[in-house]
């Protein structure tokens, strides 16, 4: 009779903390990291009109929320500068203190994500993944993404705030799993299609009053509106009870001190007569006259600036200056309300940023060559954290030339790939914006060099609405500007974001342009780089569409170019796509033979991600071609390869294969261990 096995636990046992087998040969135990709890606010404003009603009616809401259904939406509407965001963060970190969301907080702005209108959803539930789970896995379709973040979010009670929704359809897609979840949204109009919620809308009018009033003397502090309280009514009256109006004509009171009260009321009274500008309009007119002139200046060019973020170098390009004068600048315009605080930095009020364009108008400022200052800065960032990110490589932009106003601007310094990927990451609404702008101002050159770098980007984070839009305008500035390279090379660049949409045709048009602009080239080295890289990118195309056949030609052809120009890499990369073609097309011997050589270069030449890629393509035809006992080390470097770059992608592929392949083998103890391991990875 078989000896009987016995297991008893006894205790509190968290998930995963078990493991039964009859036989352990080896055994490794890693300890988990508690996962990060999302903080996605801004520091708190200094002082806030508290609408206590408002809070005390969603926290009461919150209170009786059933355990099931959907997550409760909190629907803020009124119009801009009323106070929809700041009241928004307010509820958040109340809900906090209540306990009501003890797995985080996230935020964003619907308008980041805004192109011609409409919103990139696939781009925000990535944004929105991301923040629960920063290694999460992001597949590349609408639907994959938005059932992947239905996982990350199961059962999480959580805080979402969505700023600046325009309808309910742009707000369901974002909705968390978890009926334990709260969603905070801010619009300017109410949400009348939010079917199948459960919503507490509350529209929100300007303050009144007294909460005015007492707005203003809150951010201010001066006894001048204690001794008039007469003035102080009247002032907080012409802001139109806008906190936004409130804070800057708080600031603007406060910086001069010197001044009656009735006095500076009847200045900003004698303007409204005279212009005729509308009440808030004085206030911000105000703020603006009392800023030196370098801020002035800043603060008709920042409006140019398309990130909701400006940074001190950002600045000091617009301005053509150095780093100090940007900074000096830019603190006067927070000191003087002028800057909102976001998240992830300071930027303008959408308010502010209108009034601050229409004093840009007939004003001297030279605003092309502000917005060429700009774009030329960021493009100097930017090709500087491509080499730092993805080394040495081939590309097509023409040198850039020097800009006059850019010789104090300081560049950037990154110190590791890294540091460089997660600038292009930060900054990567504000370099999709540049190339708008170059291709508006007829910077063809610097729409397509900024191209460059945002590929190295796109590899990583697949912003498509923005990449597609971008590639786009790469491809017309390569042809407006006649650039026979950055023709083929944007194509190219452009075909792969669309068929990983599965636009297909709309991707072999442009592959199609890639190839016969590539025969047209003539016979420099990078010019033959470039006519394989077209070949090669069809190939890709047949390939992901499943005809491996169609593709191998392509890879054959794009072997023998890079081969004749002595591009060791090139043909390197072409053997692992026909390893690759080999293995589909059921020929596991010839794919061992190939992708052997595939590995052995790559690991000669030190490319550690193609090192690590060939090593699992490797392991999975020597498993194919009945050689388990050979695979089993490539897959285990592939696995060591993908965790010591963070390409949490590949480490749930090999992590996948490396189930599969224990439980052919009968493993099935190792199997659930990596499978564990898969599923802890993918939230």
């Amino acid at each position: 009779m078989a000896k009987e096995n016995t297991n008893r636990v006894d205790g509190q046992v968290r998930a995963g903390a078990i493991i039964q087998a009859h036989t352990i040969e080896q055994l490794n135990l890693t300890q988990q990291a508690p996962p990060e709890i999302p903080w996605q606010l801004p520091p708190e404003l200094p002082h806030f009109a508290d609408r206590t009603g408002e809070q005390e009616q969603v926290l009461a809401a919150t209170s009786e929320a059933p355990e099931a259904g959907g997550p409760l939406v909190v629907a803020l509407s009124g119009m801009g500068g009323i106070g929809k965001t700041a009241l928004g963060f307010r509820l958040a970190r109340s809900l906090r203190e209540h306990g009501r969301c003890p797995d985080g907080i996230l935020h964003l702005d619907l308008d980041d994500l805004r192109r011609d209108g409409v919103v990139e959803l696939a781009d925000a539930l990535g944004e929105l993944t991301r923040g629960l789970d920063p290694d999460a896995v992001l597949p590349p379709g609408y639907a994959d993404r938005r059932r992947r973040y239905w996982t990350a979010s199961q059962d999480k009670r959580l805080v979402l705030v969505l700023d600046n929704a325009r309808s309910g359809a742009e707000v369901l897609p974002l909705l968390p799993s978890s009926a334990g979840g709260i969603v905070i949204v801010t619009s300017h109009g109410r949400l009348h299609d939010l079917d199948g919620t459960r919503a507490v809308e509350l529209p929100l009018g300007p303050l009144d009053g007294e909460d005015a009033t007492g707005l203003l003397r809150a951010t201010v502090s001066d006894p001048r509106l204690a001794a008039d309280p007469e003035a102080a009514a009247e002032l907080a009256r012409r802001c139109a009870g806008l906190p936004a109006a409130l804070h800057v004509a708080g600031r603007w009171v406060r910086r001069y001190r010197n001044r009656e009260l009735r006095r500076l009321m009847e200045e900003l009274t004698a303007e409204l007569d005279r212009e005729g500008v509308p009440v808030v309009e004085a206030v911000w007119d105000a703020a603006y006259a009392s800023l030196s002139p370098g801020a002035a200046r800043l603060y008709r060019l920042l409006p140019h600036h398309p990130g909701p973020v400006v940074t001190v170098g950002a600045a000091a390009a617009l301005l053509g200056g150095g780093a100090q004068t940007a900074q000096d600048a830019l603190e006067e315009l927070d000191e003087a309300g002028l800057l909102l605080s976001r998240p992830d930095g300071r930027g303008l009020h959408d308010l502010i940023r209108g009034h601050a364009a229409r004093r840009s108008q007939g004003s001297a400022e030279d605003v092309p060559a502000a917005r060429r200052r700009l774009v030329r800065w960021y493009r100097r960032q930017a090709a500087h954290a491509d080499l730092v990110a993805a080394g040495p490589r081939l590309v097509v932009a023409r040198p850039p030339v020097d800009e006059p106003g850019l010789a104090e601007t300081p560049d950037l310094s990154f110190a590791s790939p890294h540091e460089a990927l997660h600038w292009l990451e930060r900054e990567h609404l504000a370099l999709y914006g540049c190339v708008r702008i170059a291709h508006e101002d007829g910077l063809d050159a610097d729409a397509v060099a900024l191209c460059e770098p945002l590929w190295t980007h796109f590899l990583d984070h697949q912003h498509y609405a923005d990449v597609i839009d971008a590639f786009t305008l790469g491809v017309a500035g390569a042809d407006r500007s006649e650039d026979p390279l950055a023709a083929v090379r944007m194509r190219c660049q452009l075909a792969r974001p669309l068929w990983e949409q599965r636009r297909y045709q709309e991707a072999a048009e442009q592959l199609r342009g890639a190839v016969h602009r590539a025969e047209l080239l003539g016979s420099t080295e990078p010019e033959r780089k470039l006519r394989a890289s077209a070949v090669e990118f069809r190939g890709k195309l047949a390939s992901v569409q499943g005809d491996w056949a169609a593709a191998v030609p392509d890879f054959e052809a794009a072997r023998a170019e890079h081969l004749a120009i002595g591009n060791t890499y090139g043909a390197m990369l072409q053997t692992y796509l026909l390893g690759r073609a080999a293995l589909a097309l059921g020929d596991p011997g010839r794919a061992v033979t190939l992708l052997t050589e595939a590995h052995r270069v790559a690991t000669e030449l030190r490319r550690a991600r193609m090192a690590s890629r060939t090593a699992f393509e490797l392991a999975t035809a020597l498993r194919a071609a009945g050689r388990p006992e050979e695979a089993a080390p490539h897959y285990r470097a592939a696995l060591d390869g993908a965790r010591a770059r963070h390409s949490a992608a590949d480490e749930l592929r090999v992590l996948d294969a490396l189930a599969d392949f224990h439980q052919e083998l009968g493993e099935a103890e190792r199997a659930a261990g990596y499978r564990a391991e898969a599923e802890r990875l993918r939230g």
